[in-house]
């Protein structure tokens, strides 16, 4: 059983229930009434995916165990043990003691366990994904794909996108929650790569959204710029995967559906900016920003300055 403290990120999620799919960690030595605490983490969860940072905060040996119906990747960032075994199944197990920057890959159904003494606090990014809905184009079966297992590899391609991802736990922008959908797309076609599957770059487009479509989800994008939505309800607006829709919404429009709909944000920003009765929090939270550091960020990167920078060129 897993004990942990820190904080949760209350994102909606879709696919994946994290109360199911965790992996278990305790410590090797110590009953259940005198246990300590050993780990801290934050997690979220997106379209097909649930993302959580392992943070050991105890020295003491420990063990965990991991299999389940959907895949784990694992990217280690810190791992350093005096002593210790990593056994995946398939695979002949690992006693190396030093493995920082690497990453593990558990198929689903796939069994992982591991006990070790570590040297240094280890730290890592777990991300469970489900086969089933993740956000991939359909025509590549992803979730009838036999994924290898791989134990404490490198590839900087899946490393970064997961650096990417971790970076969207606990994030106040709303369009994060999009763009974290799109990212776990991303890392669905990397692991097919690794996996050796058919590449998509020679694949033909299916054209951009046709006039009704596009229509219908700018202007449903426009009526509810404050509000939080996933990739997936836009897609079914226009009656397309979600693969197919950030694909086609991309064509039409020239960027990205998260890019779009937080530039539309600003400039609605902007018109309200006008009025100096409004503070800039006021405005964050009108425009659906969680809070105005998130929502001076977002408008900085866009325009080149501060809300309140901005607002002095109206004086």
């Amino acid at each position: 059983m897993e004990r942990s403290i820190g904080s949760l990120q209350n994102t909606k999620y879709t696919g994946i229930d994290p109360s199911k799919y965790e992996m278990s960690l305790r410590p090797v030595a110590s009953n259940d009434a005198g246990r300590p605490e050993i780990v801290r983490y934050q997690t979220a969860s997106w379209h097909g995916l649930h993302a959580k940072t392992v943070q050991i905060i105890n020295l003491e040996p420990f063990e965990y165990r991991f299999k389940q119906q959907c895949h784990l990747l694992i990217a280690i960032e810190q791992g350093i043990r005096h002593d210790g075994e990593t056994l995946l199944e398939g695979l002949p197990k690992s006693t190396i003691r030093r493995y920082s920057n690497t990453l593990i890959l558990v198929p689903a159904g796939r069994t992982l366990y591991g006990v070790q003494n570590p040297r240094l606090l280890p730290r890592s990014i777990c991300l469970y994904i489900d086969p089933k809905v993740a956000l991939v184009d359909p025509d590549l079966r992803f979730a009838e794909v036999e994924l290898q297992p791989r134990l404490l590899f490198e590839d900087p391609a899946i490393w970064e996108t997961v650096l990417k991802l971790k970076a969207q736990i606990g994030s106040t922008d709303p369009s994060d929650r999009m763009y974290a959908d799109a990212l776990g797309g991303v890392l669905a076609h990397e692991l097919l790569r690794l996996n050796g599957g058919t590449s998509t770059s020679g694949r033909g487009s299916r054209g951009g959204l046709v006039a009704w479509q596009q229509r219908r989800v700018l202007e449903f994008m426009e009526e509810h710029l404050a509000e939080d939505f996933a990739l997936g309800a836009l897609a079914d607006l226009v009656r397309l995967s979600p693969y197919h829709f950030v694909r086609s919404f991309k064509q039409s429009i020239g960027e990205p559906p998260h890019r779009y709909w937080v530039r539309r944000r600003i400039e609605r920003a902007k018109t309200l900016l006008a009025n100096p009765s409004r503070s800039v929090t006021e405005i964050a939270f009108d425009v659906g920003f969680g809070g105005s550091s998130a929502f001076s960020v977002a408008f900085r990167r866009i325009t080149g300055r501060t809300p309140t920078e901005f607002r002095r060129s109206f004086e």
